[in-house]
């Protein structure tokens, strides 16, 4: 470990190699001053918000532009970043990977933003991933998903697995009495993923457990809607409790079917990770009363930081308008680029990067702090769907730093961009909450 070179070592060698050019002895070699990149140049600065606002995943992604709009506008009532009001182009993802890519390399390359917020899916992210690798610009990204990546140009403010699904999981065991797990899930990476994790958790809490075991597992694609089949075989299946990683307005279609057949949470309590306050406005409470989820924020959350971002939002939005986690992880977003932009002085792509390193956000759901794997260290809560609704919080689990690599399947990786040029690297001792 001592032999790398940090990323801090080097920009601090690099500002010494630029002191030493303008003191004229570094000999004859020639130095010219870059041009500012052009989303810092003039009045305004561009910024790029692409979700789905039509296909699947609009039921989810609309939200999450909206509140991206309304971080933005607060932000320049406020004066602005470093004296520019912020100028936002929205692009539609259309629920449709190569689009997310397209519209992606529009915003960098025509529209010449400074940064851009976006994505749902991991499927989504992953199509992005390469453009802005490429062009050196940076993503932030608002969903909770699979983990095990570790972008420099990627900036993660939701859950990775430890935050969420390991929790969820270990709550089904440990408090809701399940011994027999069935996984439902739609058919992309993040739900494979997840997946694994808990496959790999479940053998671990065997050894406390022993009568603990998976009776199935089930892949329909993102859209699907017909679920009599899948519910069907979770019924016959004798599970006790479901770990749901369905997404968009999937979920409709399932929640809708459990109901049906009267596959109740007093029988087979389900705990969804993608389920919010947003998206029971579209299934409908009384299809999902009673069930669970592992969050790191609900609307409930009784802070005064979190109510008047819940009535920023209704105010704006509409009464009927719920937040909800993905919500809240969009304004974190763009919150923390801000500050981060601020910190920097500049917003020069790699310097607003560096200066994120450990930098707090008063989110309204708690405190945010970013690590140098490009996550947030953040609470976690335990919610029971209620009839209006919004979440019952029935645990608060603290703090939870993120662990990008899952030690479960990913061995000694740690990814830490603060301290190493190549982000990931292997260390067999390091500490078991330590982020990752």
């Amino acid at each position: 470990m001592s032999s790398k070179f940090s990323r801090r070592h080097i920009l601090k060698a690099g500002a010494a190699l630029t002191a030493g050019a303008a003191a004229g002895v570094l000999g004859p070699h020639v130095f010219s001053r870059r041009a500012l990149p052009a989303y810092a140049q003039g009045e305004t600065v561009k910024i790029g918000i692409l979700h789905s606002l039509s296909g699947t995943m609009a039921i989810s992604e609309v939200s999450i532009r909206d509140v991206c709009v309304m971080a933005a506008e607060e932000i320049n009532a406020a004066g602005g970043v470093m004296g520019k009001q912020i100028e936002y182009i929205v692009e539609d993802g259309a629920s449709d990977w190569p689009t997310f890519a397209e519209k992606s390399q529009k915003l960098i390359e025509v529209d010449e933003v400074a940064v851009v917020f976006g994505c749902w899916t991991s499927a989504s992210r992953k199509a992005v991933l390469p453009v802005f690798e490429r062009l050196d610009h940076m993503l932030w990204y608002p969903v909770q998903y699979e983990g095990n990546e570790c972008s420099k140009n990627i900036m993660y403010t939701p859950a990775v697995p430890n935050q969420q699904t390991k929790l969820a999981l270990d709550y089904m065991v440990r408090e809701l009495g399940s011994r027999k797990i069935y996984l439902e899930a739609s058919d992309y990476v993040y739900p494979r993923t997840a997946n694994q994790i808990a496959k790999a958790q479940l053998e671990v809490l065997k050894q406390e457990f022993p009568d603990l075991e998976l009776v199935g597992e089930n892949y329909l694609p993102l859209g699907h809607q017909d679920y009599s089949t899948a519910v069907t075989n979770i019924v016959a299946s004798g599970a006790d409790g479901v770990l749901s990683t369905i997404n968009g307005d999937s979920n409709v279609g399932f929640f809708n079917q459990m109901t049906a057949q009267g596959f109740t949470p007093d029988v087979c309590p389900v705990m969804s990770s993608s389920i919010s306050e947003d998206d029971v406005r579209g299934i409908g409470a009384e299809n999902v009363v009673g069930h669970y989820a592992v969050w790191n924020y609900f609307q409930t959350i009784d802070r005064p930081q979190n109510q008047a971002f819940v009535d920023a939002f209704k105010a704006r939005y509409g009464a009927d308008r719920t937040t909800s986690d993905p919500i809240e992880k969009g304004y974190v977003g763009v919150n923390m680029w801000k500050l981060g932009v601020e910190k920097a002085g500049t917003f020069d792509i790699p310097a607003v990067r560096e200066a994120c390193y450990d930098l707090e956000f008063d989110a309204p759901g708690g405190v945010h702090i970013m690590r140098g794997n490009h996550h947030t260290r953040k609470p976690a809560f335990v919610g029971q769907h209620n009839a209006a609704g919004q979440f019952d919080i029935l645990a608060e689990l603290g703090d939870i730093e993120p662990q990008t690599w899952d030690p479960l399947i990913a061995g000694n990786n740690v990814c830490d961009w603060s301290q190493f040029e190549e982000g990931t690297v292997q260390i067999a001792d390091h500490p078991a909450d330590a982020f990752r």
